[in-house]
């Protein structure tokens, strides 16, 4: 080995030279050179634990994006190195990046490999950025596979879950559209938390295997453990979630308001009711999702996703079969309603996809944060754009809004006396402005009950009796759209589709056409008429449009002209 002397300090190329040299040359050699190539021979030969470990592993998991997930492969490269360090690149978020403390703690704590050399974990699309602590287990896995110079048959499967500091997985959010995402792209199976095993066993053709910890997670790979995929009796899990702890037959009298949002619930109108207080109208619209017809499979699947996304999933009811109903409050601000954030999420219009969202009071909301429901109602969607990009939320529901007919509530009432002056009766109203109104299809008056009515001992209508009727006529309206995607009732037709679908008779004719002239009735307003007269000629089983349902589609227009005018 070659010896040279640079500045009084001789340096060496090897540790064997170092060791080999005379005792005259010993005290020249420079102690820092002496260190690093005692170091670097310690490396090589494998002593004080450090492990040259040159070897690249990918586990697959996904991100979440919108409602819909995007394969993310998870890639670590180990090797020995001086300064150990682990670097985490592609595009990802603080709790992303706070990974490496939870994923060294918990392959530690549950007695796997660590080699003390450098590691870089790349997640690839790099251009793709990865939100939220999902990524923890497969870092993990893929790491210790590295470290411990393993392949692990994982080519096949998605993983993903978040690690406690002992190893132990907890739930993540999202686990439905993960596990759509593995089935669309030809994957057998998912590992994921066992709490999140149920929501994901939704999905058909794909097996889902629920892990307790990182620990559990190895072993299953490296075969020291087999774990059951969980199954799912798909029938009795819809069945035995299909409850609802309010009924219709507990609202005494106002009969015309439920004849309203059974017509309403049927063709998925948007209704409006106008009371005094204590009328009973946040008590109707409580009741309303349990006159809706059953979700379908795909509904169910649709609404689960938003859902999930959200964080908003019970454990124990890891699913949602029943529609969903929102009721925020009025003091909710614009991204909270529509959605958006800093990381763009659903807001209570897509959290309400496929149900209802009920607007209680509806005057005491923000004009501005009322206006923002303009686009989601006519559309069934709503886009957020940020600098990143946009991401689009589906957003079909049925809005229910209430409102007093004044700030006191009681004017026009017979028995009670309103306080209110014209002017503020007219700044009341005027917070809900006119685009809006036109898209509210049904506008129902619901008065006071009478003693009488309500000291009855007789119960009301069932909602299964009423619900037996709404899904017969939405069988009907199922049957009509079958060909046309994305339809499915008549308050989402095109106008293309009213011309074909709401033709009129003469008489039809002529009473819609005297209501338009003296009511001023928008165009918008002219082809709700006809959807809700379609709405009525369906709940009776009629083929066509007679003249009794649009004199009674034009009485549900005609309050808002009476109250707005």
């Amino acid at each position: 080995m070659e010896i040279f002397h640079i500045r009084d300090r001789w340096y060496v190329e090897s540790i064997e030279t170092c060791d080999n040299l005379s005792d005259q040359n010993r005290p020249h050699v420079s102690k820092w050179h002496k260190n690093r190539l005692r170091k670097k021979w310690d490396c090589q030969m494998g002593k004080n634990h450090v492990k040259a470990v040159r070897m690249i592993t990918r586990v697959y998991s996904a991100a979440l994006r919108g409602v819909d997930a995007q394969e993310v492969e998870v890639e670590v490269n180990a090797w020995g190195s001086e300064k150990p360090q682990i670097f985490v690149v592609g595009l990802p978020d603080a709790a992303v990046r706070e990974s490496v403390q939870r994923v060294t703690s918990s392959i530690i704590a549950s007695a796997l490999s660590l080699a003390d050399g450098s590691k870089t974990v790349n997640l690839a699309p790099a251009d793709v950025k990865k939100e939220g602590p999902s990524f923890d287990l497969p870092i993990a896995l893929a790491m210790a596979s590295a470290c411990a110079e393993l392949q692990l048959p994982v080519d096949d499967a998605y993983v993903a879950g978040e690690l406690a500091l002992d190893g132990t997985v907890r739930t993540i959010k999202g686990a439905l559209p993960m596990a759509l995402e593995a089935k669309a792209q030809g994957k057998k199976r998912i590992i994921l938390p066992i709490v999140n095993a149920a929501e994901a066993a939704i999905v058909e053709g794909i097996e889902v295997i629920g892990v307790e910890s990182l620990r559990h997670a190895w072993d299953y790979f490296t075969g020291k453990a087999e774990i059951e995929h969980y199954q799912l009796d798909r029938k009795a899990f819809f069945d035995s979630h299909r409850i609802w702890d309010v009924d219709f037959e507990e609202v005494k009298g106002q009969f015309q308001v439920k004849r309203a949002l059974e017509i309403s619930a049927t063709g998925g109108h948007n209704v409006l009711m106008i009371g005094p207080p204590g009328t009973g109208k946040s008590m109707l619209a409580k009741r309303i999702p349990s006159i809706l017809p059953d979700m379908t499979e795909d509904e169910a699947i649709e609404t689960t996703k938003i859902h999930s996304i959200a964080g908003n999933l019970d454990p124990k009811k890891s699913f949602i079969t029943t529609r969903p109903y929102r009721a925020p409050h009025h003091t909710i601000s614009d991204a909270g309603l529509l959605g958006g954030g800093t990381n763009p999420g659903p807001g209570e219009v897509s959290l309400s996809h496929h149900g209802l969202l009920f607007l209680d009071e509806l005057p005491e909301f923000r004009r501005q944060t009322l206006e923002v429901l303009r686009q989601p109602l006519e559309d069934g969607q709503v886009t957020i754009s940020r600098a990143a990009g946009a991401l689009t939320f589906p957003s079909r529901f049925m809005l229910v809004a209430a409102m007093n007919p004044c700030p006191c509530g009681y004017y026009g009432d017979p028995k009670r006396e309103c306080r209110c002056s014209s002017t503020i009766i007219e700044r009341y109203r005027r917070k809900i402005s006119g685009p809006l109104l036109d898209r509210i299809d049904i506008h129902v008056e619901v008065p006071l009950v009478d003693f009488r009515e309500l000291s009855k001992d007789s119960q009301g209508e069932k909602s299964e009796e009423i619900r037996s009727r709404v899904s017969a006529a939405r069988a009907i309206q199922t049957q009509r759209f079958e060909k046309n995607k994305g339809i499915s009732t008549n308050s989402a037709m095109s106008a293309k589709l009213v011309r074909e679908h709401c033709a009129l008779d003469s008489t039809g004719t002529g009473y819609l056409e005297h209501a338009m002239e003296q009511m001023n009735f928008s165009a918008r307003a002219h082809d709700r008429i006809l959807k809700v007269a379609r709405t009525i000629a369906d709940l009776e089983g009629s083929d066509r449009i007679q003249s009794q349902h649009v004199l009674e589609a034009i009485q549900y227009r005609s309050l808002d002209r009476k109250l707005f005018g």
